[in-house]
């Protein structure tokens, strides 16, 4: 996906300059621009306070514009829509993480994602911050997951559940991947 000509789409759509947009994210609009232009990924913390910004939500986002279809209620991993194609770091040593989501999450009230971190991916330096709920179980590797002034390693099998306001951010600090089932209600990636 085009990441930076989506963001510029959305953009002008909602009839924001560059500057407007980098004052409401507490970016510069020269980030902005690198973004739209693709020479620079941001990071999902980045992303989402752009999106915020807007508003959008990244589901919102990411989501193709569908018709009318038949309810839908399996789905094979191809289904599944990437939230963040972003590299997270840099130069050759980047560590991409990905967050896969269930379905369409606009069209319900639970968001369900296929997380996978590489050794040394993080969701960036800005804590996340969004309305809802989260929880998750590690399915495999280890995550240093941060919530507000609490800092836990999660091992295979073991969770965590917080209010989404609370300042949050997730790190891979293991020497393998890390794979994690979560969910969110409502959706707000």
């Amino acid at each position: 996906m085009d990441v930076g000509g989506r963001l510029r789409a959305v953009r002008e759509a909602r009839r924001m300059s560059q500057r407007d947009l980098a004052a409401r994210a507490g970016m510069t609009n020269g980030a902005i621009s690198l973004i739209e232009q693709n020479k620079s990924s941001p990071s999902v913390s980045s992303l989402k306070a752009l999106l915020d910004a807007i508003p959008m939500t990244m589901s919102e986002f990411f989501s193709e514009v569908e018709g009318s279809e038949p309810s839908k209620y399996f789905y094979s991993q191809s289904d599944f829509v990437e939230l963040s194609p972003q590299d997270m770091g840099m130069g050759e040593t980047a560590a991409r993480v990905s967050l896969r989501q269930l379905g369409n999450a606009v069209d319900h009230s639970l968001q369900v994602l296929h997380e996978h971190y590489p050794p040394g991916a993080d969701t960036g330096p800005d804590m996340l911050s969004h309305q809802g709920e989260e929880a998750g179980i590690v399915v495999s590797g280890i995550i240093k997951i941060t919530v507000d002034d609490q800092e836990r390693v999660l091992n295979p099998g073991e969770g965590y559940l917080f209010d989404s306001r609370l300042p949050h951010r997730f790190q891979n600090i293991g020497d393998v991947p890390c794979v994690i089932i979560s969910a969110c209600t409502p959706p707000s990636f």
